[in-house]
């Protein structure tokens, strides 16, 4: 038997022809999968349980036409730069909340659409008829479209709830996606004022400005709070770090920005984690100070403790 030492086998490899070394291995180029990312995220906060769903994405151009529409091309672009994301583009992010209390399953706003919030609901281990209580934050397209579907309601043994200065607005405003989506379960719908509550742990709170009766909501359990803030900001850095900057999707732009400011200041105060609406998905994450607006600090292992 021949013993070669470790120096003289890397010699007699380094001798061997490509092709010998090659020989067998050979393998065709693995396919592109294209981009990919998980639809839902699940956490504890006390006793309940928090799932964020992402029902929809896409991106948009001509962005500065939907964020920062009062300021200058040039300091758009300096901060977009300062935040490392282009000027001209921006990834929407589409994320419905369910919280399970232990007693009843309840989901916050319904997507773009039923199959959209459905799929998503499904990857996270739940099925429309789980859902006991369906909580309209506001009532634009994209938190009212899972509602129906082909005409009967998605949510089968749900009831409804939405703030009633909202409701009472588009009831009145004749829009097409109301009547469409809304208008048919409004005998089923709990209205809420400020403080007024879902469930025990769950109560709502005002933030108009975006829509004329917006609402954010405060999970509350055990020791630990959580605040489902919707649309009040729909970019972490134009219009959450930049709380002033107008947005297009704000019905009452001064009124959007001073809840803006309001909101965002208690929440960087009390150090307290948010799910916004369109965040960057999982969507959960803190608020700080910094000069005269704030910044977005996207949630880490914070909420696996």
């Amino acid at each position: 038997m021949t013993n070669l030492t470790r120096r003289q086998a890397l010699a007699a490899s380094a001798a061997l022809p490509v092709a010998a070394l090659g020989a067998g291995t050979a393998h065709a180029a693995a396919e592109m999968k294209g981009p990919s990312m998980a639809n839902h995220r699940r956490f504890k906060l006390g006793d309940f349980e928090v799932t964020t769903l992402l029902v929809g994405t896409m991106p948009r151009d001509e962005i500065q036409t939907i964020f920062g529409m009062n300021v200058s091309p040039q300091e758009f672009a300096q901060v977009s730069k300062e935040n490392f994301i282009p000027d001209d583009v921006a990834q929407f992010f589409f994320t419905p909340t369910i919280v399970n209390t232990g007693s009843e399953l309840i989901l916050f706003d319904t997507g773009l659409n039923a199959e959209g919030t459905g799929a998503a609901l499904a990857e996270a281990g739940y099925s429309p008829d789980q859902v006991d209580k369906v909580v309209i934050t506001h009532m634009h397209g994209d938190h009212i479209g899972g509602l129906l579907t082909d005409g009967a309601p998605t949510f089968a043994n749900a009831a409804y709830y939405t703030g009633a200065v909202e409701f009472d607005h588009w009831a009145a405003a004749e829009n097409e996606r109301f009547e469409q989506n809304v208008r048919p379960l409004a005998d089923q719908f709990a209205f809420l004022e400020d403080g007024g509550e879902v469930a025990s742990g769950i109560t709502a709170a005002a933030a108009f400005g975006h829509t004329p009766g917006h609402m954010t909501y405060m999970l509350d359990s055990g020791d630990k709070q959580l605040l489902l803030i919707a649309d009040l900001a729909n970019h972490p850095v134009w219009s959450l770090g930049y709380p002033d900057w107008e947005v297009r999707f704000d019905m009452d732009k001064e009124g959007a920005a001073a809840s803006r400011r309001r909101v965002l200041g208690k929440l960087a105060t009390e150090r307290m984690p948010f799910i916004g609406y369109h965040m960057p998905f999982p969507a959960v994450g803190f608020v700080e100070t910094r000069s005269d607006g704030f910044r977005y600090v996207p949630a880490g292992y914070q909420m696996m403790l």
